[in-house]
């Protein structure tokens, strides 16, 4: 029985990530994972999202042709194309990080793991045949799964969910979606880029409630330009299958409405997946589905950490790289900890939004004495050059000592741009600072240092 320093079950981006770093760290190390390397993130979710989203901004661009000086005769939409694009694009970025494996002399195990005693591992492999390892360090990163409503209709299979939904190879005529959370905003403004006729409906108040209300505000009106109806406060009742179309029941504050479409998307969030983990017989301590870990990703179970989505909290890839990094030096005998301070979160719609550190809102209700800098991408040269001037940069710093403390972008390239604010926040940089660094022209960068000279002063492009 091959014994190993650390064992990683999933091969999601913070599994595979986990995996390299333990190697790089002198570890022997197995990957166990049941589909494809990449998990979510890279197969289902940001990646061929975003190549998606790439199709949509360049057939929005082939739309205003005009406006740049072409004219385009019968441009048309060939899903099909779109789709096989995008499948390209991930079976790329799969085969380099099998690449990485090799490179690092990982083992990487295809099967089901199953977890029902410390140190070793049962592995069902797609063959029938059980293959058992051992394991000194164990860092479980099973990941997630669609949530699922319990809403009469929705469990018909022709109902989309956020993986069914790339696999399509037709645009749909009309599309409800069910939540206006990311996943559910970016499926809508990639589909409605393409022609089809998006409602989304929202239980809570408002879309995006991660988002800074200010900038939500600001959105709502760009949706409805898009023809992107957003119904909230709204709560779907049933889904109804009739003939070649859904109709979807939705209660309101102004009564119930029915909203007929082709396709029905639930983009409700997910939830974690502890598939093969004995929770109960381990002992293995949860926080609701969640895996309960502490900052140095340990669970209660010496020896035996979990990253990811499985110990819930911020759902992100990035996150779960970070925590995966975590936890590999920490099996290995090293001291680290995760700092949730500055996590970006990013939401690839038209226009982009991202934002990082807090919101005007956390930043009242934690009694902080702020102030806010904003400035418009329509007083950018750069964003008046490429034709994206809608959006605008908002950054917020503690009043007596000028640290930024929150930065929210909407606009062309924000989910590059917040980079930028999310080093300064970890840095502790104040709004002079980054002000008096000097940022190339014509740069869309020089919204943030304009907003940051409004920290400071006023901006120097806005009259």
């Amino acid at each position: 029985m091959e014994k190993y320093d650390v064992v990683v079950i999933g091969g999601g981006p913070g599994g595979y990530v986990a995996a390299i770093k333990a190697a790089h760290l002198g570890a022997k190390v197995a990957l166990i994972e049941k589909e494809k390397l990449g998990g979510t993130c890279l197969n289902w979710g940001c990646i061929p999202t975003k190549a998606l989203v790439k199709s949509a901004s360049l057939w929005r661009e082939i739309q205003h042709a005009e406006e740049y000086g072409f004219q385009v005769n019968e441009a048309i939409v060939n899903y099909s194309k779109v789709i096989e694009r995008k499948d390209q694009v991930v079976a790329t970025l799969v085969a380099g990080i099998e690449g990485l494996m090799k490179k690092n002399k990982i083992t990487v195990i295809s099967g089901i793991a199953k977890l029902a005693q410390l140190g070793k591992i049962a592995i069902d492999k797609q063959d029938g045949v059980t293959e058992e390892i051992l394991a000194e360090k164990i860092i479980i990163a099973t990941g997630s799964a669609p949530a699922r409503l319990p809403i009469p209709g929705l469990d018909n299979p022709e109902v989309l969910n956020s993986d069914s939904a790339l696999a399509l190879t037709r645009i749909p005529e009309s599309l409800l979606v069910i939540g206006g959370g990311v996943i559910g905003m970016e499926f809508a403004s990639i589909f409605s880029a393409f022609g089809t006729k998006v409602t989304v409906v929202e239980m809570m108040p408002a879309i995006l409630p991660m988002v800074d209300d200010e900038l939500i505000r600001r959105f709502r009106p760009m949706l409805k330009k898009e023809g992107i109806d957003i119904l909230t406060s709204a709560k779907v009742k049933e889904v109804k299958k009739e003939s070649n179309s859904f109709k979807t029941v939705i209660e309101t504050a102004k009564g119930d409405v029915e909203v007929i479409t082709n396709d029905v998307l639930v983009a409700a969030g997910r939830v974690p997946v502890t598939v093969g983990i004995e929770v109960e017989g381990l002992g293995l301590e949860m926080e609701g589905r969640a895996i309960k870990v502490n900052e140095k990703m340990e669970t209660n179970l010496p020896d035996v950490y979990a990253i990811g989505d499985v110990v819930g909290g911020a759902m992100l890839a990035h996150v779960a790289s970070f925590e995966g990094i975590v936890a590999a030096e920490n099996a290995m005998g090293h001291s680290s900890n995760m700092d949730y301070r500055v996590v970006p979160s990013c939401i690839f719609c038209h226009p982009e939004i991202a934002s990082v550190g807090v919101t005007e809102s956390e930043a009242k209700e934690q009694g902080i004495d702020f102030v806010v800098s904003k400035f418009p991408f329509t007083a950018n040269g750069k964003a008046l050059a490429i034709g994206e001037a809608a959006g605008t940069v908002k950054l917020i710093a503690e009043k007596a000592t000028g640290i930024i403390i929150g930065g929210h972008i909407m606009g062309p390239h924000a989910t590059d741009l917040i980079a930028e604010v999310g080093l300064a926040i970890k840095a502790r940089l104040t709004g002079h600072q980054v002000a008096e660094t000097i940022h190339a022209h014509p740069t869309l960068a020089e919204t943030v240092m304009e907003a940051a000279h409004g920290l400071v002063d006023k901006p120097l492009h806005l009259a």
